[in-house]
């Protein structure tokens, strides 16, 4: 598809790609960036500067330019020609001035202009209770093309109900060399990693807390920041507020099973995987899922998934699956996640779906981009 399309000068106006801190939008744009350019794609990264970003873990991503900006002011003063000449202009969702931002890149963009939701989910569900900081169903119609990490039904809805003229999938995505299995002992027999969330907590009560009440001789693990002091947490829960991208895989390996559980929200839309669960699966390590629509389209339960939702039927695969059986689960995991859900994966197929944009314009895309 590069060879159609040719080298291009790609554009993104996102949330953070410096800071994994609170935000796990920066990993899977760091991937899709690096594989961009690996590609031969000239990608520059236009960040809002946030005081929650201090703490920056990449603060010079080697695979892109990237530029910090204080406001949507100095965006405009001193990017816009940029942003005109850009052959692709990206917009990240949770922007907090996105709204502003595209406006300003729907109206000055001559190349492809696309946002990239990646909690398509809760966006929607804010549209429809009375909007969002970062998009409107207006600016929706203006996006050539609307980049979601929801699959299935919501791409329909995101057209026929919001009037995107091409909504796609592009789902989190995982880099196999940093993601691989390790073989160390165990130190938990199940973790979890994710930013505390009032809909979700319920699902880590009784999928987590309650197996380690039960099982006091079992050894779990929370990662994630924002949990309140409220929570009980059971003597055998090891918890850290965060971890670096630069150890996820460590962590990962160190777990006999991973749970992956989801928000209200997103069970509701399915189609949605998270970048955990696509980390853990590149390590071999079983993932114990709550199980969603769509689910059974990426990994086949029983054989490269788990299923679970309650307590009992946690502590029953946590306790009597063989360990022969776990251990082929995750390898099958694993090379299904190579076969298709790497970075790589993600930039071939957002180049596909640019080379969709172009094939639908009435006017040659160089030639009208030059008139």
């Amino acid at each position: 598809m590069s060879e159609v399309l040719g080298e291009l000068d790609i554009v993104i106006v996102g949330p953070s790609i410096t800071s994994s801190l609170n935000n796990g939008h920066a990993i899977t744009y760091r991937g899709l960036v690096r594989e961009l350019a690996k590609r031969g794609h000239r990608v520059t990264f236009l960040e809002q500067d946030v005081p929650s970003d201090e703490i920056r873990d990449l603060p010079a991503p080697p695979y892109c330019h990237t530029v910090l900006y204080d406001s949507v002011a100095e965006l405009q003063a001193q990017h816009s020609a940029l942003v005109e000449s850009a052959d692709v202009v990206i917009v990240g969702s949770q922007l907090s001035d996105g709204i502003a931002v595209g406006q300003w890149v729907t109206r000055l963009a001559g190349g492809i202009t696309a946002f990239y939701d990646i909690d398509a989910p809760a966006t929607l569900a804010r549209l429809v209770r009375g909007g969002t900081s970062y998009v409107t169903p207006a600016l929706i119609e203006r996006y050539d093309l609307y980049l979601s990490s929801t699959g299935g039904p919501t791409l329909a809805r995101l057209e026929r109900e919001f009037g995107s003229p091409c909504a796609r999938p592009l789902y989190c995505s995982v880099d196999p060399v940093s993601y691989r299995p390790e073989i160390v002992p165990p130190s938990w027999d199940m973790g979890y990693m994710r930013p505390y969330s009032d809909d979700g907590q319920p699902s880590v009560e009784r999928l987590l807390l309650e197996p380690a009440r039960r099982w006091p001789g079992g050894r779990f693990a929370v990662v994630g920041p924002q949990y309140p002091t409220a929570v009980r947490w059971p003597a055998n829960v090891d918890r850290t507020e965060h971890l670096p991208p630069a150890e996820h895989c460590a962590f990962y390996t160190a777990q006999r099973f991973m749970l992956d559980v989801t928000r209200p929200h997103t069970i509701a839309a399915g189609y949605s995987p998270s970048a955990r669960l696509f980390e853990a699966a590149a390590c071999a390590v079983p993932v114990i899922s709550d199980g969603w629509p769509g689910l059974d389209e990426l990994f086949v339960p029983g054989k490269e998934i788990l299923l679970a939702r309650s307590s009992g039927e946690v502590l029953h695969l946590l306790r009597e699956l063989p360990e022969a059986e776990r251990l082929r689960i995750g390898m099958r995991a694993r090379r299904r996640v190579i076969r298709e859900h790497t970075a790589s994966h993600r930039a071939e197929e957002l180049e596909g779906y640019i080379r969709t944009v172009v094939a639908g314009r009435s006017v040659p895309w160089r030639d009208q981009r030059a008139s």
